[in-house]
């Protein structure tokens, strides 16, 4: 039904505006038993596979990446679709507007999108208040950014307000240092700046109460090289684990019609075509870190064989985002379905 007659429907609007009308339609989902029905239908309990990563116990191995549910709205249909965990964001301390419209563009023919968001957000006031009414039993990370006004060099202020902002109300928190459509934003990915903030956000987990985990969210356009110096930072630093990978740059391999790409020009390009490029990371991170380092898998998943290859190579959770605008709100229970089959005792 959603790829005969949903999809369709949604394609034929421009992506943003199809996002709106999803999401208009989840929120009113979300107050009537339609939530309870999706639950029965998407999220069965027998499917359900129990992972310790990082000191959480997720329900299952598949979650919903960041930039979907930005605001934090409507997580909790997410969960009932059958995502083991949702992250929020990426939320920035001040809402902004992101870059011009129009910013998102699909590539049906490579399953794939081209964004440029520039993270649209509504702030961390807004976050904070939809996370308030959360159901606790749902695993919720928050990942983090920077206001596109806030120069490089105020940048740790962004995520130490961010960091603190949320922490009280997810289960872990994500460090977004890699999202290409942020002007400069890369420029954090160097050592020495890297450094500074992951150090900064451990000394302030220091004096909370109860800890929770910091992740990093890591760029496919990274060479080996700069991977290495990357996970020598992470160790410094005590990250708990490393989320592979964001968007890229990349056009290599596409088969779209060049003049259309060269028409929609900058962005981060998500789904099929990343699907190799981050697996490869996942299996070089993983064998680097003697496979001690938790990873959640991210790029190309758009069927359980995907969720499966990234699993196989090293992940220990992976997440979704373009796949599920391609196939729709059976994509986790299919991957659930399958990862249990593959590794129940």
């Amino acid at each position: 039904m959603y790829k005969s007659i949903i999809r369709p429907l949604l394609f034929s609007m421009q992506p943003e505006k199809a996002h709106i009308v999803t999401f208009k339609l989840l929120k009113i989902a979300k107050f009537t038993n339609v939530n309870s029905i999706m639950n029965l239908l998407y999220n069965p309990a027998h499917l359900q596979m129990e992972t310790d990563v990082f000191g959480i116990k997720f329900p299952n191995k598949i979650g919903l990446a960041a930039g979907l549910d930005k605001n934090a709205e409507v997580f909790e249909m997410f969960s009932s679709m059958g995502f083991g965990h949702v992250e929020i964001g990426t939320v920035t301390p001040k809402p902004q507007p992101g870059n011009p419209k129009p910013r998102s563009f699909r590539l049906v023919d490579d399953s794939a999108i081209i964004n440029r968001m520039g993270f649209n957000n509504n702030g961390l006031e807004e976050a904070v208040k939809q996370l308030k009414k959360r159901n606790k039993k749902l695993i919720i990370g928050g990942n983090i950014g920077k206001n596109t006004a806030t120069p490089n060099e105020e940048a740790l202020n962004d995520y130490v307000t961010c960091f603190n902002g949320l922490y009280n109300y997810v289960d872990y928190i994500t460090v977004n240092v890699s999202c290409p459509n942020v002007t400069n934003l890369h420029k954090l990915q160097d050592q020495e700046q890297l450094e500074l903030i992951l150090n900064t956000l451990n000394a302030e987990r220091a004096k909370q109460l109860v800890y929770k985990p910091i992740l990093m969210k890591i760029s496919p356009d990274l060479n080996l090289n700069q991977v290495d110096e990357t996970l020598a930072v992470i160790a410094k630093c005590n990250v708990d684990g490393i989320i592979a990978t964001n968007t890229t740059i990349s056009r290599k391999g596409l088969i779209t019609n060049p003049k259309r790409i060269e028409e929609i020009a900058n962005g981060g390009l998500s789904g099929n075509p990343l699907k190799n490029r981050s697996t490869e990371l996942i299996r070089y991170i993983s064998k680097q870190t003697e496979g001690k380092l938790p990873i959640i898998g991210v790029g190309g998943i758009q069927t359980p064989a995907d969720a499966i290859e990234k699993l196989e190579a090293g992940a220990a959770l992976v997440q979704v985002y373009t796949g599920f605008i391609y196939e729709g709100p059976t994509l986790a229970k299919r991957i659930n379905r399958a990862v249990k089959k593959k590794y129940s005792k």
